[in-house]
């Protein structure tokens, strides 16, 4: 317990530091907050509008929301939360001008799914001892193979393929290293919801890069 709060209070104040140099016009550290933030800034304003085009355009609004309002964050959220909020409200707000919305059935466990994110005949039939269970189990890649540029290119165009909502969440979970609370104060999705698009979308990379490898297993 000690240990962690002790590891929350140094980064609020890495973050206090930071927000200072931010509020003092440092573009050295304005440039740095962008280089961590921008990519997954482009990935959740892509979830709003119709083009990658439109999301960079989205994100640049949102960078001079910040920096307009840098004097009057009252730091009741961590500063990140802050600047994706900021994020979220232009990107709707540039959705709804092209009339792109996203469905709240997009967001929630009920969502319809285009099929299941396994297939059927990697499990045991009815007929069969252990109906249900793994025919055709995945299997771990070595440490070598999931390292590799090859896996890393397969796993980001796996990512790249998926439904919105579900590309998203595993971008900010598996790519961005984002914690579960974030991402659904973020999305405004419970937490049983995010977890059901995260177990799709990682469902769905994963069949596609063994499809990919060929045979279902890894080389």
């Amino acid at each position: 317990m000690e240990s962690g709060a002790s590891e929350a209070s140094s980064l609020a104040a890495v973050e206090e530091r930071e927000l200072a140099a931010l509020r003092a016009g440092d573009e050295a550290a304005f440039l740095a907050l962008v280089n961590r933030n921008h990519r997954a800034m482009v990935r959740v304003a892509s979830m709003y509008v119709r083009s990658r085009a439109s999301a960079e355009e989205v994100v640049q609004d949102a960078w001079v929301g910040v920096l307009k309002g840098l004097h009057r964050f009252a730091a009741r959220s961590s500063l990140k939360s802050w600047i994706f909020r900021i994020l979220v409200n232009c990107a709707k707000t540039r959705g709804a001008s092209e009339g792109r919305s996203v469905p709240m059935s997009g967001l929630t466990d009920s969502a319809p799914e285009e099929g299941p994110s396994v297939s059927p005949d990697r499990f045991s039939g009815d007929e069969e001892r252990w109906p249900g269970h793994w025919s055709d189990p995945p299997e771990p890649w070595p440490d070598a193979r999931v390292e590799s540029s090859e896996m890393v290119a397969l796993v980001c165009e796996g990512i790249e393929m998926l439904p919105d909502a579900q590309r998203t969440v595993m971008a900010l979970r598996d790519v961005e290293g984002w914690d579960s609370g974030e991402v659904c104060e973020l999305l405004a999705v419970s937490e049983g919801n995010q977890r059901v698009l995260l177990h799709r979308a990682r469902s769905k990379v994963r069949a596609f890069v063994e499809e990919r490898l060929g045979s279902g297993r890894p080389r």
